[in-house]
Formats: structure tokens, C-alpha cells, sequence
């Protein structure tokens, strides 16, 4: 690797590693999307939810008298229950899940989630590998494996939004109101530095061309 490649190539692989970081935080987390049911009644008791790939938690809250009527923000204190999805954990409870949301979607964006981390090892291990003298070569499908790994987040986002919009509309279920939270940015963040920065070490990892043909001479083995 030359010496004006070196110096992209390390900050490449630093938003890459960020991208990294922001997958794994939103593939464990639970604050994809939350959603509100509608208040009737002020002063009454209502329950928000919350979900990621794996749980969804519900919090019983007492809303004050406002003219708002939607339930929350999230945020006011009240009592907490988190359990897994049923068809992750068979010994859960969670019927909310089992009603309002579609088994499919959640597996499905689970099951993508899943292998964008897959392809996030492969990648992180030949680029490690690729520190070792004269394996500059193994940065290519390390930037590879980072760009499926980007598009495995972002179709896993894409599901999971598909998911949210089909509560809402759907008029079996009690939701009314969503907004997605901190776990959903930051997989569309780590979607962003995952395949960009997948491409751009690619691009940054590639021999560099020849100025003139003399080059290609010169750097030839001499003939026995």
C-alpha cells in the first residue's frame, strides 16, 4: 500500500468501525419505534409501547389533564414490563406483539439483522488480517462484506418500518400514533457508514494505475 493510500484507508476503516458500533447498539436495543394508543378519558391510565428486533416493552402511564390525546411521551415515569417476542421465547407472554404487529415482519428483520453481523465478522477479520505484511489484498472483500453488511441493515429498517405502517393502518389494532426512535437512527447511521465506507475502501484499497506506460515497464520482472 502506498503512502498517500495509507492515510484513507485507516480513516475509512474508523467509520467503519463506527458504522459497526451503531449496528450492534441498535440490534440489542429496544427503541426501534413507540407507539400510542388513544386517550378517551384525561387522567386516565394508558399504555405506550416500545420494540426493537428481539422485545417489546409496554409502560402503563398516567397522563396528566392535557388536551393531548395520545398516550405518553414514553419518557413520564410508570410501571415497565419487557418480554421477547413469543415466537423468539415461547415461555413470554407478550400477546401485545402477537396481536398488533406481523410474526413474519419481526423474523424477518431479525433474521437479516443477524447476518448483516455476519458479514460485519468476515470483514472485521480480513481486515485485521490484512495488517499483516504484504496482505493489503484481504481490504477488498473486507469492503465488501462491509457493504452486504450495510445493505442487511438497511432492508432490515425498510421491514421494520413496513411493519409499523401496517399497525397503524391496520383497524385491529389500538395504535394511532408512532414516531421511530434512537435504536432505528442509529441503524440508518450505521447503514450510511457500513456501505459507504465499504465502497470507499474499496476504491481506496485498489492498486494504483499506472501514470504512463513506462510505469508498467519499469515495475516488471526482468525476463531469465
Amino acid at each position: 500500500m502506498s503512502q498517500t493510500q495509507a492515510p484513507k484507508v485507516r480513516t475509512t476503516l474508523f467509520c467503519i468501525l463506527v458504522g459497526v458500533v451503531l449496528a450492534l447498539v441498535a440490534v440489542v436495543t429496544d427503541h426501534w419505534a413507540v407507539l400510542s394508543p388513544e386517550v378517551e378519558h384525561h387522567n386516565a391510565t394508558c399504555e405506550a409501547a416500545h420494540f426493537g428486533l428481539w422485545r417489546i416493552c409496554t409502560k402503563r402511564i398516567v397522563m396528566p389533564d392535557s388536551k393531548d390525546k395520545t398516550c405518553g411521551p414514553i419518557t413520564l415515569p410508570g410501571e415497565k414490563n419487557c418480554s421477547y417476542f413469543r415466537h423468539f421465547n415461547p415461555g413470554e407472554t407478550s400477546e401485545i406483539f402477537e396481536v398488533t404487529t406481523q410474526k413474519e415482519y419481526s423474523i424477518s428483520a431479525a433474521a437479516i439483522a443477524i447476518f448483516s453481523l455476519g458479514f460485519i465478522i468476515m470483514g472485521t477479520s480480513c481486515a485485521l488480517l490484512s495488517f499483516r505484511k504484504k496482505r493489503d489484498y484481504l481490504l477488498r472483500p473486507a469492503s465488501m462484506f462491509y457493504a452486504f453488511a450495510g445493505l442487511c441493515v438497511f432492508v432490515s429498517v425498510e421491514v421494520t418500518r413496513q411493519s409499523v405502517k401496517r399497525m397503524i393502518d391496520s383497524e385491529h389494532t389500538e395504535w394511532i400514533e408512532y414516531y421511530y426512535s434512537w435504536s432505528f437512527a442509529c441503524a440508518c447511521a450505521a447503514f450510511v457508514l457500513l456501505f459507504l465506507g465499504g465502497l470507499a475502501l474499496l476504491l481506496f484499497s485498489l492498486p494504483r494505475m499506472p501514470q504512463n506506460p513506462w510505469e508498467s515497464c519499469m515495475d516488471a520482472e526482468p525476463e531469465h
